[in-house]
């Protein structure tokens, strides 16, 4: 917000400072903001409308263990509730990399909140009064608990609403290629060499349990992020609160995210460490690798189109050159690469947030907040788009089963028949000399053109059950 006001002056513990005369922030956050010139980068709205809901469950909680006044708490909760909606985002003004404990960005939302219930109560900005930051909004609370526990609640609401369902979607694409491509034999690759025929649709079903394995991922991770450490204050003992608050709160904020939210039964493991964040991330990363291996595969397979594998066409979403008319690139793909990218490398930055913690409290709280929700949310976004702009319109070419007959690898299933050494001598020689397996394999063994034909079968090689059952004699 713009000040149209002079500057007010306003206090904290360490003196006088001014502060624009519109802000709803107070002196702790302009303090902060002096202090941390640091970049852009600023919690995302996934994380304040996550602080919003804890101190607006908090104070609701207060009023029911008597602890705050019904109508003060009234004024809090509308103000928390526009944290929530979002109306007040412009007055969360900190650098991500600030006080490690997120204590800055607490004060931030104490003191947008008491000033905005200020104001609905009728009173003057920055007076503390009829309500206080600390004494009504922060009531039972401490930093070191409540950040940690916005972080969670943030990433569930992610995960939920998000992450899993573009990983549905992504899940059901590929299935749905997988079934409409199982029609279609081509040769498999190992060493990005050609190996034993595939089915097509074989290549996708693949793709199709890395994305449903990824949701079970998540959801397990999420299991660890619904343990929270409020209600253990400074350094995990609960002090200065009520030894209900917690429980309270919890419910409610389960009831606004639709997400089981619980007191953690340890609270000194849950404010000394990050190992949930830690364990959500790595499954992130996890995801994000999985996606990059699909994403290379549908750039290899889509290859070309005439130099190529070109077994797939990708779906042409823009001209791909500034200097070669015609030319189209993988650039879906390509996207979901980099954002794989951007994920492990956001990993590697909570890995290293999750050891820096100093007996009972974790001094990096911010950047691990900032990482882990940027990478749920660019991970839903490029699996999303990755779906509905390239997996959606794949069409298969038919390079892909006239490459089967004249491959190499085929000669495998003669080795039951005829062993391993005379199995590699044709492969061999169907190399030197250009031939096919089968034509060499006609020359220089035994078998018939009928035990040829059906054991040379490229359809029955993508299926144990279908293989002919005749042993080497």
């Amino acid at each position: 917000m713009e000040s149209s006001k002079p500057e007010r002056i306003e206090s904290d513990s360490m003196g006088v400072l001014p502060v624009p005369g519109n802000a709803y922030y107070g002196a702790q956050t302009q303090r902060a903001v002096q202090n941390f010139p640091i970049s852009n980068l600023r919690f995302p709205r996934s994380f304040i409308r996550a602080m919003g809901q804890i101190k607006m469950a908090a104070a609701q909680a207060n009023v029911e263990l008597e602890l705050l006044d019904p109508d003060l708490a009234d004024a809090i909760v509308e103000a928390a509730q526009d944290v929530v909606d979002g109306k007040l985002d412009d007055q969360f003004v900190l650098d991500i990399f600030q006080t490690g404990s997120g204590t800055s960005t607490n004060m931030n939302a104490n003191e947008v909140i008491s000033n905005k219930a200020i104001e609905l109560l009728g009173g003057e900005l920055g007076s503390r009064t009829p309500v206080h930051p600390n004494d009504h909004v922060n009531l039972g609370q401490s930093s070191n608990d409540v950040i940690p526990t916005a972080i969670h609640v943030a990433a569930l609401n992610g995960i939920a609403s998000d992450l899993t369902p573009a990983l549905a979607l992504l899940q059901y694409e590929l299935e749905a290629k997988a079934e409409e491509f199982m029609g279609i034999v081509k040769t498999g690759r190992t060493h990005l060499q050609d190996a034993t025929p595939i089915r097509l649709g074989q290549e996708f079903k693949g793709h199709a349990g890395q994305a449903e394995r990824a949701i079970k991922r998540i959801r397990y991770a999420a299991n660890g992020l619904s343990e929270v450490a409020l209600g253990g204050t400074a350094v995990g003992t609960g002090v200065n609160t009520h030894s209900e608050f917690a429980l309270r709160v919890c419910a409610r904020i389960t009831e606004m995210i639709g997400t089981p939210l619980y007191e953690t039964d340890n609270h000194f493991q849950a404010q000394s460490s990050l190992d949930a964040i830690v364990e959500c991330s790595g499954t992130l990363k996890t995801i994000a690798v999985s996606l990059m291996k699909i994403a290379n595969d549908l750039r290899w397979l889509g290859s070309g189109p005439r130099g190529g594998i070109g077994e797939i066409n990708l779906p042409e979403v823009q001209p791909g050159s500034s200097i070669m008319p015609g030319k189209v690139n993988p650039v879906i793909p390509e996207s979901v690469c980099q954002v794989a990218a951007h994920v492990i490398g956001n990993d590697a930055a909570i890995a290293v947030a999750g050891q820096s913690g100093n007996f009972e409290i974790n001094v990096m709280m911010p950047v691990a907040a900032h990482n882990l929700l940027e990478s749920i949310e660019i991970l839903a976004s490029s699996a999303r788009n990755l779906a509905t702009q390239c997996i959606s319109g794949i069409t298969a070419t038919e390079r892909g089963p006239e490459m089967v007959h004249n491959g190499l690898a085929i000669v495998t299933t003669l080795v039951p028949h005829i062993g391993y050494d005379k199995s590699a001598a044709i492969a061999k020689k169907a190399q030197a000399t250009g031939e096919s397996i089968r034509e060499v394999a006609a020359r220089e063994t035994d078998l018939s053109d009928e035990d040829l034909d059906r054991i040379l079968d490229p359809a029955t090689m993508t299926d144990p059950n279908l293989a002919p059952k005749v042993s080497l004699g």
